[in-house]
């Protein structure tokens, strides 16, 4: 009688303990998946308001330098973290991961390379420090504008996924990376950006009278300009 005593008691404790060990799981698991939530609704909303604020200047670079501007965005999204990295905020403003030294100056930062066969190790490496987003942006072009990138330039190319293809294991040794440029591609529409401004807005461009005073660089530009660069102030100062 002793024993059935001994023995009902702790299935009564063993039940007790499983009970509780299985809500904790529950609301753990409740809890995390609330928090990824959050922080993905977060990202989207950075991505945009970073995309927002380079669209044009990317769009320009790009009808210029005969350029896909919808790739220029998606590698500045990417390899900034949408304008969030050490490595895109104020002093460096490198927002695509270019290595070296610009004008003499550089930053050294810890970085995760790929082996080419998926394989991802960290590394220190130099990379690139500017003096303004403008400044990065037009490096990129210049990067680009070299033979061994001819591979992304539209007269070369049919179709920006052609461009980021060319990209993968040369700009870049993430064997994933044309999958990624692709998918950001998509997701935001950044293909809008690869057609010239509308007449209208080049029209104002043209048109001096159409210029307002521009205190972020220092000379008159468009109100569109003006208005981007506005939005990249608030964007930096969040």
């Amino acid at each position: 009688m002793k024993e059935k005593r001994i023995t009902k008691f702790f299935l009564t404790c063993a039940t007790l303990v499983t009970c509780i060990t299985l809500g904790v799981n529950l609301c753990f698991q409740h809890s995390t998946k609330a928090v990824v939530a959050e922080s993905s609704e977060t990202s989207d909303t950075a991505t945009a308001d970073f995309i927002a604020s380079i669209g044009e200047t990317a769009r320009q670079i790009g009808q210029e330098r005969n350029l896909y501007a919808s790739v220029m965005i998606a590698q500045a999204v990417l390899e900034s973290s949408s304008g969030q990295s050490a490595l895109s905020q104020s002093p460096y403003y490198n927002f695509f991961g270019i290595k070296g030294s610009y004008n003499g100056n550089s930053v050294t930062m810890l970085t995760w390379e790929d082996d080419g066969n998926g394989n991802t190790y960290e590394v220190d490496q130099a990379f690139r420090s500017y003096d303004s987003l403008s400044d990065s942006l037009n490096d990129y072009a210049n990067l680009l504008s070299w033979d061994l990138y001819s591979g992304t330039w539209k007269s070369n190319t049919t179709s920006y996924q052609d461009a980021t293809a060319a990209l993968t294991g040369l700009y870049a040794t993430d064997t994933s990376y044309a999958d990624k440029l692709n998918a950001l591609i998509e997701q935001y529409g950044l293909t809008v950006y690869d057609e010239p401004a509308s007449t209208e807005e080049e029209t104002s461009s043209e048109n001096n009278s159409d210029h307002v005073w521009n205190e972020y660089r220092g000379s008159y530009t468009t109100a569109a300009i003006l208005a981007e660069d506005e939005a990249w102030l608030r964007f930096i100062s969040q």
